[in-house]
């Protein structure tokens, strides 16, 4: 501050003697200012944004561990003009699976001990290069704790320097005759891979569709930097742990739809036995044909009979799931959803439904649960099998501690260097200005809608939230799901029930909210940046949900630059829609660029032979020139700091804050 301001000093003199707490005299406050002057200096970290992963974990965990192509990028640009493109290739595999495939190594390799001493020069500099946009203090934290000093030293050595040649070749010569070479290469692969990614943006759809969403979950919840913009069907199974009856009708049926059991049953011990008997005994002589699984994974094709069995599960939970959702529609009429009750229009004995007014034909016509004078009633039976299936759900502590994670690090949107993040929509007019949409006793647009709807979804699970609140946040899961609305939905409806029995496909027709149909305008994306306050001359809306139909001409790139979607379809279910296999924007200190994966074979495919996600890279902004931490929301919080430091030492100087000696 200059001219010094003893009166603001006098006024914040409280924060001051907080602040002493930490750096209790001028050298330790001055030494802090040079440490934060410094990194504000340093390149940019590099921000990694993935979106719908739909349980694709091997998929999603080789991307982490390869930093999406940027440590191969890493590897030939250090080692390309040395190294065959194989010896290249096993390097690189290496450092993402240091385990298995030392295991293969040690298998082939005549002379381990030149192997490690060649390999372990080689891991050092590819360290060194991942870690050079860090402060050293960063490194370090990511350094393991047995291997910690040694990682350093070498990190800061230069092995071609004369006076440290030595020096520096004794210690990978002592790591090999201690035996310690296998545990030293696992821990600084590990460091490799932790660098290689500053901040992960998950954009939202952890679950469903693929086997393994439990599995990224235990990998996201043991991940240091990451944060997550909720999806519909994160959403969902939030509802389903919340004890929402018809999130957990809708989690088992699409569970059941894509023969994806592993989740439910080996990641959160879900008890399907009920269900299996339920179906046999009710559905035992309906073929049910429309209920077949989708199988997109041909590796994991059940035989017939079970399939026979997942199909009756699926039509037996599917029935349940309407009956549940009616009763929902008569307890919250404020949605103005009650046009999706339709089991009341059935007439199996005449082949039809009727819709608004018009009959359809129909593919099914067996409800032997339906009675038609109540026909949204559970049976006897139903309601014991869903009360089985609630508690299963409630009592799951892998289930509790994975939403835990998903509300500790997430919210319904995210704005991060002038990039605005959420899952799926936002609700517009017709004319492009924010809608206002009602949750609970208020109505919201835009940023307060998306603060709001956040808000009641946390509200579900504390436990000080008041009981007709929380009632009301655990029935908004549904909601959110498939209201015409919902931010995580917004179209006229779901046509669940048209698809599974309905002939006519006019009816199975889903319309979109303006949202999706106004988000190529620029105007109207400028428009809500603004709404969000997100600033900046580069900025953006990123997005998921939608997956880009690379194969029909689609575009992840809209609004003249200003909107990127970035669901490439993770899920195998997607492949043959969007014809790729995914994507992960990645923001750097020289600017945004779009790597497209190609389908991933298998971890074990990857090991042996060395293969990777492979995929083109599109440009999509550079920077005119290299981005530094001042140029960033970090950046902006560090200034803040060093004004706050520099109002210290005035203080101090001035004994308006007394100083102290270091203990």
């Amino acid at each position: 501050m200059s001219p010094i301001d003893t009166a603001k000093l006098e006024n914040d003199r409280r924060i001051l003697e907080l602040l002493s707490q930490t750096f209790p005299n001028v050298s330790a406050a001055s030494t802090e200012i040079i440490n934060l002057e410094a990194i504000l200096n340093l390149p940019k970290g590099t921000e990694h944004f993935v979106a719908d992963l739909h349980g694709e974990h091997e998929a999603f965990d080789h991307i982490l561990r390869n930093a999406s192509g940027n440590i191969k990028r890493k590897v030939s640009e250090l080692f390309g003009t040395s190294m065959r493109e194989q010896e290249l290739r096993d390097l690189c595999t290496l450092i993402y699976y240091p385990e298995r495939k030392l295991e293969y190594i040690k298998a082939e390799e005549n002379d381990l001990d030149d192997f490690y001493a060649v390999t372990l020069h080689r891991l050092i500099a590819v360290c060194q290069s991942v870690s050079s946009k860090y402060t050293r203090s960063k490194v370090r934290k990511a350094l393991p704790k047995e291997f910690s000093y040694i990682i350093e030293e070498l990190l800061h050595e230069a092995p071609s320097d004369p006076d440290k040649e030595a020096y520096f070749k004794r210690i990978i010569e002592t790591i090999i005759s201690t035996g310690q070479a296998d545990a030293f290469v696992v821990a600084i692969c590990h460091v490799i891979q932790h660098l290689g990614i500053d901040q992960l943006h998950v954009l939202g759809d952890i679950f469903d569709r693929g086997p393994g969403a439990h599995l990224i979950m235990d990998t996201l919840c043991g991940y240091n930097h990451f944060d997550i913009q909720w999806g519909n069907h994160d959403a969902l199974w939030m509802g389903a742990s919340a004890g929402n009856d018809a999130c957990i009708a809708n989690v088992l049926r699409l569970s059941l739809r894509y023969c994806n059991m592993a989740t439910l049953e080996d990641g959160y011990g879900i008890n399907l036995v009920p269900l299996a008997t339920f179906a046999m005994e009710t559905y035992g002589d309906d073929p049910c044909e429309n209920f077949v699984p989708n199988i997109v994974d041909t590796e994991r094709t059940p035989d017939k009979k079970t399939l026979q069995l997942l199909a009756r599960m699926h039509k037996a939970i599917s029935i349940i799931q309407f009956k549940l959702e009616a009763a929902l529609v008569d307890r919250r009429p404020e949605w103005g959803m009650g046009s999706r009750k339709l089991l009341a229009g059935l007439k199996p004995e005449k082949g039809l439904i009727t819709i608004d007014g018009v009959d359809y034909s129909l593919k099914d016509c067996r409800f032997p649960t339906i009675d038609k004078e109540k026909p949204y009633a559970l049976t006897q039976e139903e309601a014991g099998l869903m009360a089985k299936l609630h508690h299963s759900f409630r009592v799951s502590d892998k289930l509790k501690k994975h939403i835990h994670c998903l509300l500790s690090h997430g919210c319904m949107y995210g704005v991060y260097n002038s990039n605005l993040l959420f899952h799926a929509s936002m609700p517009l007019n017709a004319d492009g200005t924010l809608k206002e949409v009602a949750v609970g006793h208020g109505r919201y647009k835009g940023r307060e809608l998306m603060h709001q709807v956040g808000m009641t979804m946390r509200a579900a699970f504390n436990d000080d939230t008041p009981h007709d609140e929380r009632e009301f946040a655990i029935d908004y899961f549904w909601y959110l799901w498939c209201g015409p609305d919902s931010p995580l939905f917004d179209k006229s409806k779901m046509a669940t029930f048209e698809r599974y029995f309905v002939e006519e496909t006019a009816t199975h027709k889903e319309e979109k909210g303006y949202y999706y149909l106004l988000r190529d305008n620029p105007d109207v994306i400028d428009h809500i940046l603004d709404a969000f306050g997100v600033e900046g001359e580069h900025r953006h809306i990123i997005n998921g949900h939608v997956p880009v139909r690379i194969n029909k001409g689609e575009k992840p790139i809209r609004a003249n630059g200003k909107l990127l979607v970035i669901d490439g379809g993770f899920a195998k279910a997607y492949h043959h829609t969007t014809g790729i296999a995914g994507y992960t924007l990645i923001y750097h200190s020289r600017g945004l660029q779009l790597v497209q994966h190609e389908p991933f074979t298998s971890t074990e495919e990857a090991i042996r032979n060395g293969t990777d996600i492979l995929g083109a890279t599109q440009i999509v902004e550079l920077s005119a020139k290299r981005m530094r931490v001042r140029d960033t929301d970090k950046g902006d919080e560090l200034a803040g700091q060093i004004q706050e430091l520099t109002e210290l030492l005035h203080a101090f100087r001035l004994g308006i804050v007394k100083e102290r000696s270091l203990k």
